[in-house]
């Protein structure tokens, strides 16, 4: 089974239908056949404080159903976590936070480079470790 990482971006989107990109999402969501959506609780936890309060719980209703994956990582994990944030931040550029920092431990933990997100400025930049970049899907 291949996973696809689905950022807070996409997840925002998919659950406000005020947003530009809603019908989009929701259209190749339904098209992605046998691959698995895969997230992280930063992600989540972005996505919720941007949605409303009944867009927020048919969100947390979609996870607990199974829609998507969400992995935890542990406190050790930070330690790969960190420098990368601190390496884009260096660089200049916006600030890596953290939610799209787990993306990245993530996108190594699955072995995947596919991305689901509206970040593209930021997920065209970020290379994973080996140096690959990543996926946009769209």
């Amino acid at each position: 089974m291949s996973f696809i990482l689905i950022d807070a971006s996409v997840m925002v989107a998919l659950f406000n239908d005020a947003e530009r990109t809603h019908a989009h999402y929701a259209s190749l969501i339904g098209r992605l056949g046998r691959d698995r959506l895969a997230t992280t609780w930063p992600c989540v936890t972005e996505a919720s404080y941007l949605l409303a309060p009944r867009n927020h719980f048919a969100l947390l209703h979609w996870l607990h159903h199974g829609a998507a994956t969400v992995v935890n990582f542990e406190t050790e994990d930070l330690m790969q976590i960190v420098p990368w944030m601190r390496r884009y931040t260096e660089l200049g550029k916006a600030l890596m936070d953290l939610a799209d920092a787990s993306l990245v431990w993530l996108a190594m933990h699955l072995e995947t480079r596919r991305v689901l997100t509206e970040d593209h400025r930021d997920f065209i930049r970020y290379r994973l470790p080996d140096g690959k970049a990543f996926e946009l899907v769209s």
